[in-house]
């Protein structure tokens, strides 16, 4: 009777798990399809901020309407997801993501942003794809680059604005970065079902070669 118990209990632990696994994945997935009809539409980069309200959604939004960004984001929080303390290289991407913003508001010039970003997308994608787990302190210094460049060109939305509205921006940003990177971690671990600190299972292996070849599209599209 207890062992029938035991199973029935670690059979709806599977199964809460991989709905909430299906929940992110949803989430994802519409940010991308968001993200695409930004860029279909041309949804300008640059935008006026004339309060705190606006500041904040502009925050929530600028991470997921580039699709180079957001591709930069979901692959942090998947490679995150091998690693047993891999949350710490999530927060240094946010962190890094911030400093940019600062960077860029006190008009320190950081070339070849967008160039930066798509070869950072190359980076994460071909991390992905590698048979064994990269090493937790190069894709810590990876994450913290990517993170510099992505709130460097992200800045160009609040170039300008008070200082409320810098603080509300920078706030609704952090916090799209954080979920939707934190998310994307939970789908890694999910996906991998205790294969943390081992091999990348073979279907995170496929967004890889997707989040690559984003990247070069990006890049190409960057140099011409």
């Amino acid at each position: 009777m207890f062992k029938n118990k035991l199973s029935q209990s670690h059979a709806w632990g599977e199964f809460y798990t991989l709905r909430l696994m299906h929940r992110h994945i949803g989430a994802i997935a519409v940010l991308i399809l968001i993200s695409l009809l930004s860029s279909l539409s041309g949804t300008p980069v640059n935008h006026t901020i004339s309060n705190c309200w606006e500041a904040f959604l502009w925050g929530l939004g600028d991470p997921v309407i580039g699709l180079n960004c957001l591709v930069g984001i979901v692959a942090i929080g998947l490679l995150s997801s091998i690693f047993f303390r891999g949350a710490a290289i999530a927060g240094c991407f946010v962190l890094a993501t911030v400093l940019g913003i600062v960077i860029h508001l006190f008009q320190l010039n950081l070339p070849g942003t967008e160039i930066a970003m798509a070869i950072s997308s190359i980076v994460f994608g071909t991390m992905l794809m590698m048979p064994n787990q990269p090493n937790f302190i190069v894709l810590a210094l990876v994450g913290i680059s990517a993170g510099l460049f992505q709130g460097y060109a992200d800045a160009e939305s609040i170039i300008g604005a008070g200082m409320m509205p810098l603080i509300a921006y920078i706030l609704g940003m952090t916090l799209t970065l954080f979920a939707v990177a934190m998310s994307a971690r939970e789908i890694g671990c999910a996906i991998g079902m205790g294969e943390i600190n081992q091999i990348l299972p073979w279907r995170i292996r496929i967004a890889g070669f997707s989040f690559c070849a984003i990247g070069i599209v990006f890049l190409s599209n960057s140099i011409i």
